[in-house]
């Protein structure tokens, strides 16, 4: 690298360059990457990336420009070694589980990474709906993804997003940066000549469902039933042909093969006059979905002088999602101003604004309300049109048309009449002064807020199969967050060396209050309001307030720009523990050494050769209210409940300690770069629930105790493997592979015995044991004898059951990649990008109950045999001890009912391993020449796409999958998942 361009980054970093693009320009034409890149760190401080002692990758905007996600943190899948964006594939709001290096914490709450935008922390709050993914049979209602903090950030916004991975890279932070940090920073003004530049972005694009299980249109309903000639028959209600066979949720009937059976008429809603033809109706699961479509426009309106920058920007999204009457629509507006008042007075703001409104978004998981609940349940032999009148022909708005089973609801009624409404508006911004006393010594205070104001409604009709009245809802969600800090800079150089101090504190208040409001029943049919309540039940607001006071400090030395040193310090009080224990100090130390630089080995094959390594250990403090008793609201007014989990005045921060240490090589004139990084992280005595004797009147009790490490290696590769005047080709790849074991537990579970962190659908388990991992899975498996097979009950001819539950699987995978492809062809740019995983395991509900029922086609398997039976491949147990061949045969609906019933953890539950073609887009740009006339300065039009292709031999539809169970993202289950989205769109992008 040339040393003017050397120097101007220098100038840039000490504020006398307002630009690095200079530096850039000046730079050879073969280098791929700035190896004096800037990037943002914690409290928003910019750095040289190579004086950082830990990792900091950044994402640029035209990630999130190019291509378009109505959630940013979906566009960064596969793009960061380490870096892990979950959905619970639960709608078009797609709230995201985002992770970094691994889970730490028992709570699967407590394992997100920290999202800073512009400085400020969000809080990131979700309130679920109270409910879990699986409640058939409960009688309630269903999660309901309505999106997260993150969801209202508008990508088109976004200038960058630097990834901090482990604690030292956040340690200035605090506790919720303990399991690092996605530093957002925003767009702002950036003209040249002083002259207003107008941009603006639009894009449409079309979805349709990737991918869909193997279902079986072969057989249709029944349940092997024989009429009086001893042949398979069908009948709606009974018939001359025998009894009603009509009523059953099973698809083992007749197979289609021509005959006429009497069948359900949807003309007079009872048995058909005649028998009609049996036959399948394919479309009749698939055929429900529609094409979902996004148009988003954005403008926006930039200039800055030599004294200020400025930025205004507009955004309206429209989502039809795939599942009819469903999707939202948002408007965001950005604001950013930077005034240099005088020659050592800076005054800048950055605000935005997003309000989010829509008239329905889906239910998922089990139960009855869902549309994953009728698609698992709809027979072959039923066709989707005889459900789209709806209501019974003069029982409008009172009995619906479900023919075929009163816990199976309508889906035309789920999509129109089920209706779960939001409109959330949501603040965030900061305003920041910095006043620099001289070169050497600034003082920066800055004051961000983060407001949302949020009101839910759902609505449920009468003959709702678990709301046979009706029912309404009203939710009132306020969450307020105010975060200031003071930040105190002194930099000075001696010589060789350069020293710079920033020291300050912080105080952070967070406001949460939620009003509740339940109309269990309707007095008129139709009239969703709270004074047409059969029982109106409303529950007390329920504070949670909490406040953080930090003081903190970061100490950066360098000597000779070759070897830098970075210590700090923080200290915080929190509310949410005791007195004795409320204050907690943590430190860190980074150090890297620009060995290409003191070995004097660059050259122009070998360019940069850094070492780095680091330390840091950081406090987490725990939710509020924990300390002491407290009383919560009950449903009958005037009452309150006992709470079932004894408190701990006496509750201790968590410690969360981790170490690093990796390499950065640079070669090949720079268009090679490899980085590689070892790291470890302990989280020790964490606070957690654990079940207590019910003796004590509790049923659970909180304790400090349980040690979790992490270990792992992250790798990324970036190359220009040509480069020239009409043709050039980026390539960039990572990989990571993060091992966790549980190295201790509380006393209560020592020896054999398992702590039980999280269950599913009441047989799937996440158990942790000493030498474990978290996301174990445990659950009933198959019995088998030591030649691995399986043992058969000789009574009964299907497998025989266990007496203890076993690890299953791990949720997550052994390692994960991405690999990302860049080509520029004259004026065109070709870009696509896979990402995958390896390993990980997903128990599935859907998967269960199409099995059971014979809905799927590996259940064709014995169709063909006599009488409907099948023979289990396996052995049974003599009573001599030996083993000898199966032979018992059983029927069909017995045979797959046992094997995949629910409580088989083993037969439902699949690897996940998967390659995705993640995006792609062909774009082209204008010449100059060509839009000059046209007042233009840039011009380009793009197609592109999401989610393309994949691979996996999961069998349901995303192997990506979690279940939401109230607002918590669980991986390694699937309740009730919904489609995951196939993208195609294009976009026209212009600036004038």
């Amino acid at each position: 690298m040339r040393k003017e361009t050397q120097k101007l980054l220098l100038l840039s970093l000490l504020g006398l360059v307002s630009v690095n693009m200079a530096a850039q320009q000046n730079t050879k034409k073969d280098t791929v990457k700035n190896i004096d890149e800037v990037v943002v760190t914690a409290l928003g401080i910019k750095r040289q990336d190579k004086s950082l002692g830990y990792v900091a990758e950044k994402v640029n905007a035209d990630v999130f420009e190019n291509i378009q996600n109505n959630n940013w943190a979906q566009g960064m899948e596969g793009r960061v070694a380490g870096l892990k964006i979950q959905t619970a594939g639960a709608g078009p709001m797609a709230s995201s589980r985002i992770t970094l290096r691994g889970e730490k914490s028992f709570n699967l709450d407590g394992n997100y990474a920290l999202i800073v935008v512009d400085g400020v922390p969000l809080s990131n709050s979700t309130t679920g709906t109270g409910t879990e993914a699986y409640g058939a049979g409960t009688g309630g209602d269903l999660p309901i993804d309505l999106g997260n903090g993150p969801n209202s950030i508008n990508p088109d916004d976004i200038e960058s997003v630097t990834v901090l991975k482990g604690a030292s890279a956040a340690a200035l932070y605090g506790s919720r940066a303990a399991n690092g940090a996605l530093m957002i920073t925003t767009k702002s003004g950036k003209t040249k000549n002083a002259k207003m530049r107008v941009s603006f972005n639009s894009s449409m694009s079309f979805d349709s469902v990737l991918k869909w299980p193997d279902y079986q249109y072969e057989y249709g309903q029944g349940t092997l039933a024989k009429n009086s000639a001893g042949e398979f028959y069908y009948s709606y209600g009974a018939s001359a042909d025998g009894v009603s066979t009509g009523g059953t949720s099973s698809a083992f009937g007749p197979k289609f093969d021509g005959q006429y059976y009497y069948q359900y008429d949807p003309a007079t809603g009872g048995q058909s006059a005649e028998r009609k033809l049996w036959r399948p109706y394919k479309d009749n699961i698939k055929g429900f979905w529609e094409t979902g479509m996004t148009s988003s426009n954005n403008v926006s309106f930039e200039n800055s002088t030599e004294r200020t920058n400025f930025r205004a920007s507009f955004t309206y999204l429209d989502n039809k999602w795939m599942m009819p009457n469903t999707g939202f629509d948002r408007f965001n507006v950005a604001f950013s101003l930077d005034h240099k008042v005088t020659d050592k007075f800076r005054i800048s703001t950055k605000f935005n604004y997003a309000n989010t409104k829509s008239d329905n978004l889906p239910a998922t998981g089990y139960n009855n309300q869902s549309i994953s609940y009728f698609m698992i349940f709809q027979n072959p032999n039923v066709d989707l049109n005889w459900y789209k009148p709806l209501w019974k022909q003069g029982q409008e708005g009172i009995d619906q048309i479900h023919p075929f089973s009163s816990y199976i609801d309508n889906p035309y009624m789920i999509a129109y009449q089920m209706l779960n409404g939001v409109a959330k508006k949501m603040v965030t911004g900061n305003v920041t002064g910095t006043y620099d006393f001289n070169k050497n010594f600034s003082v920066m205070l800055r004051s961000g807020i983060e407001m949302l104001d949020e009101k839910r409604t759902t609505k449920r009709p009468y003959s709702s199969a678990n709301y046979l009245k009706g029912f309404y809802r009203e939710q009132y969600i306020t969450n307020n967050e105010f975060n200031n800090d003071l930040l105190i800079t002194f930099k000075k150089d001696f010589n060789k060396f350069n020293i710079s101090a920033n020291a300050g504190g912080s105080i952070r208040y967070n406001q949460y209050v939620m009003n509740d409001y339940r109309a269990e029943g309707l007095k008129v049919v139709g009239d969703y309001s709270l004074n047409n309540a059969i029982s109106l039940i409303t529950k007390v607001p329920k504070p949670s307030d909490q406040q953080t006071n930090s003081v903190y400090g970061l100490v950066s030395a360098n000597y000779d720009n070759k070897i830098f040193l970075d210590v700090t310090g923080r200290n915080d009080w929190s509310s949410t523990l005791p007195v004795e224990y409320r204050s907690f100090f943590y430190p860190s130390v980074s150090t890297s050494f620009i060995l290409s630089d003191l070995f004097g080995l660059s050259g122009s094959n070998f360019n940069y050769w850094k070492l780095r390594a680091s330390w840091a250990k950081v406090g987490v403090a725990g939710s509020p209210y924990m300390l002491d008793k407290y009383y919560s609201t009950s449903d009958f007014q005037g009452s309150a409940l006992t709470p079932g989990t004894y408190p701990n005045p006496n509750l201790k921060p968590e410690d969360n300690t981790n170490i690093e240490a990796g390499m950065d090589f640079s070669l090949l004139k720079n268009r090679l770069t490899y980085n590689v990084t070892l790291y470890q992280n302990d989280t020790d005595n964490q606070i957690i629930t654990i079940p207590t004797l019910l003796e004590s009147g509790y049923s659970y009790r909180i304790i400090n105790s349980g040690n979790v490490r992490n270990r792992g290696v992250e790798m990324s590769l970036s190359a220009i493997p040509v480069k020239n005047k009409n043709f050039s080709w980026n390539i960039s790849a990572n990989w990571s592979l993060n091992r966790n074991k549980i190295t201790s537990l509380p006393p209560e579970f020592a020896g054999e015995s398992y702590y039980t962190i999280s269950s599913v659908a009441g047989v799937l388990y996440y158990n942790a044991v000493v030498g474990g991992s978290l996301g174990d899975l445990y659950g009933f498996k198959l019995v088998r004898n030591a030649n691995g097979d399986v043992v058969y009950d000789a009574n009964t001819g299907l497998p025989s059951r266990p007496d203890r539950v076993e690890k299953v699987g791990n949720a997550f995978p052994k390692w994960r990649a991405g690999l990302q492809n860049d080509f520029k062809i004259k004026n065109f740019t070709i870009s696509f990008s896979f990402d995958g995983q390896y390993g990980g395991m997903a128990y599935s509900q859907t998967h269960h109950k199409m099995s059971e029922q014979g809905k799927l086609e590996h259940t064709l398997v014995g169709r063909d045999n006599p009488n409907g039976t099948i023979v289990g491949q396996g052995v049974v147990l003599n009573s001599d001890g030996s083993y000898s061949p199966n032979t018992k045969a059983v029927s069909l609906t017995s045979y797959y009912g046992d094997y995949y019933r629910r409580a088989n953890v083993e037969t439902n539950t699949f690897d996940t391993s998967f390659v995705k073609l993640r995006d792609a887009r062909i774009a082209y740009s204008f010449s100059k020449d060509v839009i000059a006339p046209l007042k233009l300065t840039e011009l380009t039009l793009a197609v592109f796409g999401k989610n393309l292709w994949m691979w996996t031999k999961f069998p349901m539809f995303d192997p990506e999958v979690a279940a939401l169970n109230d607002s918590t993202i669980t991986p390694g289950a699937e309740i009730g998942q919904l489609p995951t989205a196939r993208t195609v769109g294009f976009q026209v992008n212009l600036k004038f």
